[in-house]
């Protein structure tokens, strides 16, 4: 089972990036939960999307305690208890115009890939609206789903801007294929 937590701050966009991701994993064809926490309930507070996604029916109905993905809407936000669900194994694709020398640095022995989906969004038309950018990302980095239904799911359920979300998510997948290849984004 695929277990992923979405985090960010509220309207920034986590819960409905979590609720594109599991639309994406049920079209591919895989068994999907997906479920919301609000902090403070209010604009700024940290909200978290969690994300289960198997070929088998997904019964667990608990909070993601260890993590094989975390999609970080926000640097400052890699701490404390989202730390806590990550272990040596988890993938960590975080929104940061910084460098992954820099998250070695900071975060030893966590496998972090930083995009600067605030530069694409910014680039493809969608200002500061980073959800697809950082989605394409993580789909590089989990190698789950694919960039076809990943893009499918935006253009059915993005209301407009179809275009520059799936450009965004493109160019995210892109910007972290480079960044695992080691070539500099």
């Amino acid at each position: 089972m695929l277990e992923i937590i979405i985090q960010g701050r509220g309207g920034q966009g986590a819960q409905t990036a979590g609720n594109l991701l599991a639309g994406a994993f049920h079209a591919q064809g895989l068994h999907v939960q997906c479920f919301a926490s609000y902090g403070g309930a209010r604009r700024g507070t940290p909200v978290n999307s969690y994300i289960r996604a198997d070929e088998r029916r997904v019964r667990v109905r608990c909070d993601i305690e260890r993590a094989d993905a975390i999609l970080c809407f926000d640097a400052s936000l890699l701490e404390g208890r989202l730390l806590a669900c990550a272990d040596a194994d988890t993938l960590i694709v975080v929104n940061s115009a910084r460098s992954a020398a820099e998250f070695a640095h900071i975060l030893p022995s966590r496998r972090v890939v930083p995009i600067d989906a605030l530069t694409i969004s910014r680039e493809q038309g969608l200002g500061r609206i980073v959800n697809s950018a950082l989605l394409g990302a993580l789909a590089r980095v989990i190698q789950a789903p694919t960039l076809a239904v990943l893009t499918q799911a935006l253009v059915d359920n993005a209301p407009k801007h179809h275009d520059e979300n799936i450009a965004a998510c493109t160019e995210g997948y892109r910007w972290a294929d480079r960044q695992l290849s080691g070539v500099a984004a």
